[in-house]
C-alpha cells in the first residue's frame, strides 16, 4: 500500500457537493477544496462568488435537474470521483399528520430521497467502470429520532435514505465504490442562528435561552451545544479520503450524543 499524502490528499479528484452554497454543504465543499479536490456545487440559487468552486444551477427535486447536473459534469470533467448528496431539508408546516398534504410528502421525499437516488444512478456506471468512487449520503438523526409533530415527511425520507444507502453499498462496494451515510444532529448553520433570533424575539428571551429550548425539544444534547458546520465537514473530509479506504456500508452519527440509545 502506498503511503498516504495528508497534504492535498484529494488532488486530482473531482467532487460534487449538492446543496453546497450554505450550511454544512458549504463547509463540506470548502473542506474538500482545501484537500486539493476540484469541487462542483449545486443549488437552485447562485451563491456568493467563489471562483475556486464550479457552480451548476439546478433544482434537484425534479428529474430534469438531476439529469442536467450529470450531463454537465460528465461532459466537462469526464468523470466524478466523490459524490456528497448533501441537499435536503424540510419546509413542511408543524401540526402533525393532519396538517400535511400529499404535496408536502411528495416534495419532501423527492428532495431528500429521490434526488440522491437519481444522482447515484447517473454517476455510478462511470464510477464502477473506473473501479473507484465514494458516495456520501447526508441523512439525519431524525431517521431514528423523528420530530413527529413538525417534520414527519423529512424524518421518513431520511430513514429511507439510510436504508437505501446500506443496500446500495452491498451492491456496489464489491465493484470498487464506497457508500457511506453521515447523520448529523442539530447543526448551528446561519439559518439556525436566524431561527434562534426569531424565537428569542417572539418569546422575549435571549438567544442562549432559545437555543436551550430547542435542545430540550430534542431531548437534550449531552455535549451541550449544536454541531458546527465545519465539524460535519471534517468527518466527511475524512470519509472520502484514502485514509478511510476500508470504510463502506456504515452510518456515522455526529450529534453530540443526542440519540439516547446505542
Amino acid at each position: 500500500m502506498e503511503p498516504f499524502n495528508f497534504n492535498n490528499e484529494l488532488s486530482n479528484k473531482i467532487a460534487l457537493v449538492t446543496g453546497g452554497t450554505k450550511g454544512a454543504g458549504k463547509a463540506i465543499a470548502q473542506r474538500l477544496l482545501d484537500a486539493g479536490a476540484t469541487v462542483i456545487i449545486t443549488a437552485r440559487n447562485v451563491p456568493e462568488e467563489n471562483k475556486q468552486l464550479h457552480f451548476i444551477s439546478a433544482d434537484l427535486s425534479k428529474p430534469e435537474g438531476t439529469q442536467k447536473v450529470v450531463d454537465e459534469i460528465l461532459g466537462k470533467f469526464g468523470r466524478l470521483d466523490i459524490l456528497v448528496n448533501n441537499l435536503g431539508g424540510s419546509e413542511t408546516s408543524g401540526g402533525g399528520f393532519r396538517a400535511l398534504t400529499d404535496q408536502d410528502w411528495e416534495t419532501t421525499i423527492q428532495t431528500n430521497l429521490i434526488a440522491p437516488v437519481r444522482l447515484d444512478r447517473g454517476f455510478l456506471p462511470q464510477m464502477i467502470e473506473q473501479k473507484n468512487g465514494v458516495i456520501i449520503h447526508i441523512a439525519s438523526i431524525q431517521g431514528k429520532l423523528p420530530l413527529y409533530e413538525s417534520t414527519l415527511p423529512y424524518a421518513a425520507a431520511k430513514a429511507g435514505l439510510i436504508n437505501y444507502s446500506k443496500a446500495l453499498s452491498n451492491e456496489v462496494s464489491p465493484k470498487g465504490v464506497r457508500v457511506l451515510t453521515v447523520s448529523p444532529g442539530w447543526i448551528m448553520t446561519t439559518s439556525a442562528i436566524k431561527m434562534m433570533e426569531r424565537i428569542a424575539e417572539s418569546s422575549n428571551s435571549t438567544i442562549e435561552q432559545a437555543t436551550q429550548s430547542v435542545m430540550d425539544a430534542l431531548g437534550g444534547i449531552p455535549y451541550g451545544r449544536p454541531a458546527k458546520p465545519e465539524e460535519v465537514a471534517e468527518l466527511v473530509g475524512f470519509l472520502v479520503s484514502p485514509r478511510a479506504g476500508y470504510l463502506t456500508g456504515t452510518e456515522y452519527v455526529i450529534d453530540g450524543g443526542t440519540i439516547p440509545t446505542i
